[in-house]
């Protein structure tokens, strides 16, 4: 089986808060680690009450002092927010830290709207040079040009891989050019994944960083003991969806047993197509969908969220995701 990672939106459920959502991130990283998943990442989202990660590279810190061996990393600091020196800064500091364990992915969309884009002080129009960011993030992570004037603290000579991050074909377009690993968030924008896949691996030129193509596939995965529990717990992550489209994102809500009596038909099927990645039940139907998404995408690996609203079933929920990875057949 490929290896599986974990994305946290440090989500803060309905009736909790955000050091709660934190306080159960920790956790979480500590039980992700002792499963064996690969990574541990965090998300940058901003104004939205319902994410805890706003703070990214400081909640990568925190997971990577509570915890010893896993990678950690965000997926992702979103360049039009940040100046690229100060990103290089953070997050050679992370890897100072802990050497060799920290990613960094990047990625080109503000990850807010556009009011709040203008109060954390950035250019609207910084999205149009992602590409010269990332350059400007590997030369700072590079070795010192003589008489330069100019350095990132501790960042030349860093050990920090980075990957593009991408929901259409732009994103499989830059990784392919600068030869960086790719990760796609088919977890909520599943439209273009099987061709920027095709993209990425096309037109991929082999760079010092990697010598090859590495893809990485975003999913859902809400398991639970029984078929009919995972698709209830399913539903929190429905109705948050729901939230978003109708403008009005919050906490994370409660499952409840019936989503018709919630959306439209309309709006079921909008929701219905941003999760079609999702896989959704019991051990043996999770174990189906694995083997379909990793057939279907021939990713290199998949980065998994489960966003549950109780946190002893998001725990429950990995378990029993790794004891499934563990009885799959190796990726050949």
């Amino acid at each position: 089986m490929i290896p599986l990672s974990v994305l946290d939106l440090a989500p803060v459920p309905q009736g909790a808060d955000a050091a709660t959502a934190l306080r159960n991130t920790l956790d979480l990283a500590r039980r992700a680690e002792a499963l064996g998943f690969r990574r541990y990442w965090l998300a940058e989202h901003h104004n939205m009450p319902g994410v805890a990660s706003a703070a990214t590279a400081v909640i990568v810190g925190a997971v990577a002092d509570a915890t010893r061996t896993i990678r950690v990393g965000a997926g992702g600091i979103m360049l039009p927010n940040h100046a690229p020196l100060v990103v290089a800064e953070q997050f050679s500091t992370l890897a100072a830290l802990h050497p060799g364990r920290v990613d960094l992915g990047l990625g080109r969309a503000p990850g807010t709207d556009q009011r709040t884009a203008r109060a954390l002080r950035r250019d609207l129009d910084a999205a149009d040079d992602f590409v010269g960011d990332v350059q400007e993030i590997q030369g700072w992570f590079g070795p010192v040009e003589p008489g330069a004037p100019d350095r990132a603290i501790p960042a030349p000579g860093t050990d920090v891989p980075l990957w593009i991050l991408g929901s259409s074909l732009y994103g499989a377009q830059v990784a392919a050019h600068l030869g960086l690993p790719y990760a796609f968030a088919s977890h909520f924008a599943p439209d273009h994944l099987d061709a920027a896949f095709a993209v990425y691996r096309d037109r991929f030129r082999p760079s010092p960083a990697q010598p090859r193509p590495h893809a990485m596939a975003g999913a859902t995965v809400v398991a639970a003991d029984t078929d009919a529990e995972a698709r209830r717990l399913f539903t929190s992550v429905q109705q948050q969806f729901l939230n978003m489209r109708r403008g009005r994102p919050g906490r994370l809500p409660p499952p409840v047993d019936d989503m018709d009596a919630v959306w439209t038909p309309f709006e079921k099927a909008g929701v219905a197509h941003a999760l079609s990645c999702a896989i959704v039940g019991g051990p043996e139907t999770v174990r189906d969908g694995l083997a379909a998404f990793v057939a279907r995408t021939r990713a290199d690996e998949l980065m998994v969220t489960c966003n549950v609203f109780d946190h002893a079933a998001r725990l429950r929920s990995y378990e029993i995701l790794a004891a499934v990875r563990d009885r799959m057949p190796m990726a050949a």
